[in-house]
């Protein structure tokens, strides 16, 4: 397949939202300028149940190299998925089983499908790391293993802080990194895509992928979508949208974002044209244009890219009435009850406005709960149902009872 080499279009792969470009911006420049057809990938491994925003951000640049014609490699870390990644952790991951990152990355390529085509003429591949990983007996770990020093592996930032904090560094932690460089030795990759805190795994593919086989391997690292506080949007933190959630809960959390956020979600995250981004960073840097306005242009787009134009434009109607002008949506989820009298927080586990009775219980107390549109603040509540109560979580969640 041909590739296209505009050196305008290239540029813009190897800029819009790129932190580093190993060895060089111009190395790799020259190799997609000269219409070679490389050959990347990113990795995701199944940690949870569902791809997020901060995966779209990977996503979006696999997306960019396969419209300029490259081979695209979407590689689920089955195996690297049970040890977990180190990276910024402060303690050591809990070990996942293989049925477990099985189950969690069921729906993975059908999420990533929001972003790759895994159809067509240059349909991108799914593989899996187990598929080499599992075959590596001990006599080729001591082998690949001594390409590396304990000393490069102990320099982490996040082992020096444990070091300093008295808190236990397990070896394998230290085998993830090298895990994950051999994935590129066993897909003889050109490329690896991977955000920023990712660089010292990707490097560590980089040097055995030239160690093993004497072949170069570049390295592109992408920008964090991060709060203006630093904070990076994503799992650990406790801020992720996954792609798993109803397109009205992807709406209403990306309006949930600081300001500051939204010009680098739209250059990161968004398939916005990069011509676009820029006049939109244009207008929240000069104040031409209300901050709120560009945050719902970002809701639609990226509600848009997972659930479709359809459901995404349906979200927004549904923000709104319930969030701008405090209506009540159209369509309410119902419950049919038996009379009676109901704790409140049995009721919102019931209901699955809450996932458990704690989660209920920091709600209530944090004001999130509301029946008939006033405010529980009681946890100890006792609520006698009645025909069409309605029960509201937060700004966007409502359910109501019926009455059997």
């Amino acid at each position: 397949m041909a590739t296209i080499t505009n050196q305008e279009k290239i540029k813009e792969v190897l800029t819009r939202g790129v932190e580093k470009i190993f060895p060089s911006y111009e190395a790799l420049e020259k190799v997609l300028m000269s219409g070679q057809r490389i050959r990347l990938y990113c990795g995701f491994d199944p940690s949870a149940p569902a791809l997020h925003i901060g995966n779209a951000i990977q996503l979006n640049k696999l997306r960019q190299f396969q419209e300029l014609g490259h081979e695209v490699i979407f590689l689920i870390g089955d195996f690297t998925g049970m040890i977990g990644d180190p990276t910024d952790k402060k303690a050591t991951r809990k070990k996942l089983t293989r049925v477990e990152v099985r189950a969690n990355a069921k729906n993975y390529k059908k999420q990533a499908a929001a972003y790759l085509n895994f159809k067509g003429e240059n349909p991108a591949k799914v593989m899996y790391n187990s598929k080499w990983s599992d075959k590596i007996t001990f006599k080729d770990l001591i082998e690949i293993t001594s390409n590396f020093t304990v000393q490069q592996m102990i320099q982490r930032d996040m082992f020096q802080v444990r070091m300093k904090e008295e808190k236990p560094i397990h070896f394998h932690e230290f085998l993830y990194p090298i895990a994950q460089g051999y994935d590129s030795v066993a897909m003889d990759v050109d490329l690896e895509i991977g955000g920023n805190d990712q660089m010292f795994n990707m490097l560590c593919g980089r040097d055995l992928l030239r160690a093993m086989k004497n072949k170069e391997k570049y390295v592109l690292t992408t920008k964090l979508l991060a709060d203006p506080g630093g904070v990076k949007m994503g799992k650990t933190e406790g801020n992720a949208i996954f792609m798993s959630e109803t397109p009205e809960n992807v709406y209403g959390q990306v309006m949930s974002w600081p300001d500051g956020v939204i010009g680098a979600a739209f250059e990161l995250a968004a398939k916005t044209s990069f011509e676009e981004v820029k006049k939109i960073q244009g207008q929240l840097k000069d104040g031409s244009v209300n901050p709120r306005d560009l945050k719902m242009k970002l809701a639609l787009e990226i509600t848009k890219t997972i659930h479709g134009e359809g459901k995404a434009k349906k979200a927004e109607k549904h923000f709104i009435k319930t969030v701008q002008k405090k209506e009540l949506p159209d369509e309410i989820e119902t419950w049919n009850m038996e009379h009676g009298t109901w704790n409140i927080i049995d009721l919102l586990v019931k209901t699955n406005l809450t996932a458990s009775k704690g989660e209920a219980r920091r709600l209530i107390e944090q004001g999130g709960i509301k029946i008939n549109g006033e405010a529980v603040k009681d946890v100890n509540l006792s609520l006698e149902l009645k025909n069409n109560t309605i029960i509201q979580r937060g700004k966007r969640q409502f359910v109501k009872i019926i009455i059997q």
